[in-house]
């Protein structure tokens, strides 16, 4: 297989998906999820029609060996009883058509018989199958028609289903004539779903559908993408209350919850598959643990066994947790095997989409030795020869790494593995914790977001655009869904007033009058300008400006975020598509390139790679923290980094499940706390922000702050008395007003308004403040930075009421700084044992924070430097002769401990002045 073209060369291609290939399945192994069709359910009423449907599916997978399991036959049982409900089975297990076998034995069968006619029109819409990724639906539509074809093949006498995708991705000639008639079956998703309620036949076009499946569920429902899908699913309720809504998952730990969401105020079945399949999750470990890491600090040091793994394997993908980190494995990995070239592939959403088709295919065809890639491959797509998946440094969650493991061990008898490659010595420990929590079953859970009002209110224009809205019935519909079940009419009622005038500061302007009652009380948008508007920027997925990246005068390659390029000068090179390029200049929102070689590159930064550690995962690893305490090494991986370990409870002490871990060391930077409550990054960004603002109260103090999974660090120039004052500050409020009081708290302790201005970009785009712009106009992010600045200035000032602004302090709270999870950590550490020691000199524990604050203040020189002769003192001082390897190999490291684009406004590496009176917040909640 040779290189792929540049994308400007590239024919559209198809490829195998769910469904495809021909392989026979003896003894009952594992299901291949979209592979397994087994015998339908029996016929109820129809039942020679049901029959024919039974025999026509009966023949197709009776030749290739398929046969049902048990939660197969339970969700067949269910659909043909009108009933709605979850499916929860592990990927691979034969979710797809066990939903989609139950839709046709139950729907394709009612149909009355065709007439000769009737063979040249299909039935009306009748299934929608909604996914949360564009690229999954080609693939889950050609899985769907392989049963359709069977029928069709086997001559039933039943209508000839159609089907057919509608996405961003679909052409406007299959669009233009979906307009005139949508198919049997139309796989979409959320945004297109909305764009469809749009329509102003909305009610006439969809009112006939009969059963809505959700794929990926897990993916969208705690997000807002998941809330427009439950507001979608509620006016299909209207027209059709018997509706049957199936949702499918593999990777939940609240399944009853994730089923309320779903189906509103429905009663519903849960189905789990219990199908036995093997997964393997080890670590490919290092020669030797180092004793004193720091973020990243193994960099590429594990490349040659990574690559030995990959020679030793069919087809493998490597995961990455960043885009930037996946360029720089890529290129790694190329330069070390350039015999590779066009056997290895490069896959992150921020390449053009006909490269990350040809990846794909690649895969899907056997060609490929192997991918590294982002989230983009995290889901659905099925991908047969892949045998092995790597994961490059933490899975973050418990979850993420069962997705990721799945996309493995697709053929029959073949487990999915997955091996965790470590970037940081403590990973390792990880690796035993992630394992110990799948054979525990403990899988995180997701939460819907509460009553966001953007999302409420672009949906109050899309149903004024698709046939118009009676408050009062509205009001009840919305209600009916999870996110909104407690929806005040107050909230109700300003809803309505802003998407009538804008609210009092903006009433002056038409643009904001964009859906006003009729004569006869129906709400309708006025002007038809305002509802191309809307029409075009439907949807809650908001990213940063994008730039995007072409040859001169030659193909598209992808997109990188503004503000990486903007910091660029003609001539400066960057590394992006595992390609080497050199920027020629930048016009009209396009960076223009040319391949460049032998020079120094940087490599792109996006926004959303600082992860948090998950609380399940992080639980499990002070469980395994809490063993090697007791003596006790039992994996592979404890053993490994049993020498780290040790030297922790030597100097100082492990972390227990009953135990707080508290150290302070005096250095000539000043005085340090190094506290480890295992809450993840965004959880001790907020308690460490809390604490020195509560110690401030004593004394006015600067503080630095530095943050990682693990821990935090507070470091004061001048002594303080941590004895004293650290039982004070972990103090949990009493009383009636004790959440109140901690999220004043916690704002006061932040540079609140700037955070929560940020928030508000992103609210204001979604709830239609700010056009984005029409298909292909180009606008810079600085120009919608500075009209939502704009918004916020003027209802701060003219509108304080406006729920945006308590949205936008409500969403900081809960997604950046997570203050559930930030209360549950101070209650967890009020019943726990403070253990608070006295350090000579830094641990294996506090080292790594120690770095971050020095990445904060010095050059990466000086940075390499310090830390080098930090670790060859160390480690003399724990009796050993290891040393870093000298600066350069610490200066190779530095950029794989840096996760995001760089120095966000919310990094929590910066020194900030404690006040000794609270700032004052935003508007109290």
């Amino acid at each position: 297989m040779t290189a792929p073209p540049d994308p400007a060369f590239l024919p559209p291609l198809p490829g195998e998906g769910r469904g495809g290939g021909k392989r026979r399945i003896k003894d009952r192994p594992p299901v291949l999820e979209g592979r397994e069709p087994p015998s339908p359910p029996s016929p109820g009423r129809g039942r020679s029609k049901a029959a024919a449907v039974n025999a026509a599916l009966d023949a197709w997978f009776a030749a290739r060996g398929w046969k049902p399991f048990k939660f197969q036959r339970d969700v067949w049982k269910a659909v043909a009883a009108g009933r709605s409900g979850l499916l929860h089975a592990t990927t691979g297990a034969g979710k797809t058509y066990a939903v989609w076998l139950g839709a046709l034995q139950a729907f394709s069968s009612a149909a009355p018989p065709p007439s000769r006619s009737a063979k040249a029109t299909p039935p009306p819409l009748t299934v929608l199958w909604i996914t949360p990724m564009r690229a999954l639906a080609a693939d889950t539509l050609r899985a769907l028609q392989q049963p359709l074809e069977a029928m069709d093949a086997q001559g039933v006498d039943v209508h000839r289903w159609s089907a057919g995708a509608r996405s961003g991705d679909t052409s406007s000639a299959e669009r233009s004539a979906q307009n005139e008639r949508l198919p049997t079956v139309l796989v979409t998703t959320p945004e297109s779903l909305s764009l469809l309620l749009a329509r102003a036949d909305a009610s006439e076009v969809l009112g006939r559908v009969k059963m809505v499946v959700v794929d990926e569920w897990h993916e969208l429902l705690g997000n807002k993408r998941g809330v427009q899908v439950q507001l979608a699913l509620a006016r299909l309720r209207r027209w059709n209350p018997s509706l049957c809504v199936w949702g499918m998952s593999a990777t939940l730990g609240n399944l009853p919850e994730a089923m309320h969401a779903l189906l509103g105020r429905e009663e519903g079945v849960l189905v789990q598959g219990a199908v036995p399949k093997k997964l393997v999750v080890d670590s490919l470990l290092p020669g030797r643990a180092e004793r004193f890491p720091w973020g990243g600090h193994l960099g590429l040091t594990m490349l040659p066994q990574v690559l030995d793994e990959i020679a030793a394997s069919s087809t493998t993908l490597v995961f990455t947790n960043t885009r930037s980190q996946s360029e720089i494995w890529y290129q790694a990995m190329l330069e070390a095997r350039p015999e590779w070239a066009g056997l290895i592939a490069l896959h992150h959403g921020s390449l053009d989409r006909a490269v990350r088709e040809w990846v794909e295919l690649g895969l899907k065809n056997g060609e490929l030795k192997a991918v590294v890639c982002t989230s983009s491959l995290d889901l659905g797509v099925d991908f047969l020869p892949v045998e092995r998946v790597l994961q490059i440094g933490s899975p973050k969650g418990v979850a993420r790494l069962l997705q990721r493991a799945g996309r493995s061990g697709h053929a029959p008898g073949r487990p999915s593995r997955i091996t965790l490659v470590p970037t940081h010595s403590i990973e390792m420990v990880e690796g035993a914790a992630a394992r110990a929590a799948i054979a525990a079953g403990h899988i995180e859970a997701r939460h819907t977001p509460v009553q966001p009002l953007d999302v409420l209110v672009q949906h109050l224009v899309t149903v004024a655009l698709g046939g118009g809205f009676v408050p009062d019935d509205l009001y009840a519909e919305v209600r009916g869904t999870a996110a909104y079940a407690d929806l005040s009419r107050e909230s109700w009622a300003w809803c309505l007033a802003f998407v009538s005038q804008g609210g009092p500061s903006l009433a002056a302007y038409p643009d904001y009058r964009r859906a006003v009652p009729d004569a006869e009380g129906v709400w309708r948008v006025p002007d038809a300008r305002l509802a191309r508007r809307h029409r075009m920027n439907i949807g809650t997925i908001v990213s940063d400006a994008s730039m995007a990246v072409q040859y001169m005068g030659g193909a598209r390659i992808g997109s990188v975020e503004e503000g990486f390029v903007a910091r660029m000068k003609p001539g400066d090179c960057f590394l992006f598509g595992g390609r080497l390029l050199e920027l020629v200049r930048i016009h009209d929102m396009t960076a223009w390139v040319r391949r460049a070689t032998g020079k120094r590159a940087a490599v792109p930064r996006w926004n959303g790679g600082r992860m948090p550690l998950s609380t399940t995962l992080a639980d499990a690893v002070v469980q395994q923290l809490a063993l090697a305490g007791e003596g006790r090494y039992p994996s592979p991986e404890l053993q490994c980094v049993r020498p780290l370990l040790e030297i922790q409870q030597q100097w100082s002490a492990l972390p227990t499940p009953e135990t707080l871990l508290a150290e302070t060391l005096a250095t000539r930077e000043g005085s340090h706390l190094f506290l480890y409550p295992f809450a993840g990054r965004h959880v001790h960004l907020g308690l460490a922000s809390l604490l020195a603002w509560r110690v401030a109260q004593h004394e006015a103090r600067t503080f630095s702050i530095a943050v990682n999974d693990y821990g935090f660090e507070l470091l004061s120039a001048t002594p303080v008395d941590w004895p004293a004052l650290l039982p004070q500050v972990l103090r949990l409020p009493q009383g009636e007003d004790a959440h109140a009081t901690l999220l004043h708290e916690v704002l006061a302790s932040l540079n609140a308004g700037e955070l929560a201005q940020r928030r508000f970009r992103e609210i204001a785009r979604v709830s239609g403040l700010i056009f984005q712009g029409y298909p292909g106009e180009k606008r810079s992010s600085r120009q919608l930075q500075a009209s939502s600045s704009l918004f916020w200035e003027v209802f701060r000032k003219y509108d304080p009421a406006n729920k945006l602004l308590l949205q936008a302090e409500q969403e900081l709270l809960a997604q950046e700084l997570e203050i559930g999870r930030l209360g549950a950590s101070l209650a967890s550490m009020a019943t726990q044992q403070l253990v608070l020691k006295p350090l000579e000199r830094p641990t294996p524990f506090s080292f790594p924070l120690m770095v971050e604050l020095f990445r904060e203040k010095l050059s990466n020189e000086n940075v390499a430097d310090r830390i080098a002769r930090m670790v060859e003192q160390l480690e003399k001082a724990a009796g050993g002769v290891v040393t870093a390897g000298g600066v350069e190999r610490v200066k190779s490291t530095l950029a794989f401990g840096q996760e995001g684009p760089g120095k966000p406004s919310a990094t929590p590496r910066r020194e900030r002045r404690s006040r000794s009176r609270p700032s004052r917040p935003l508007p109290p909640l």
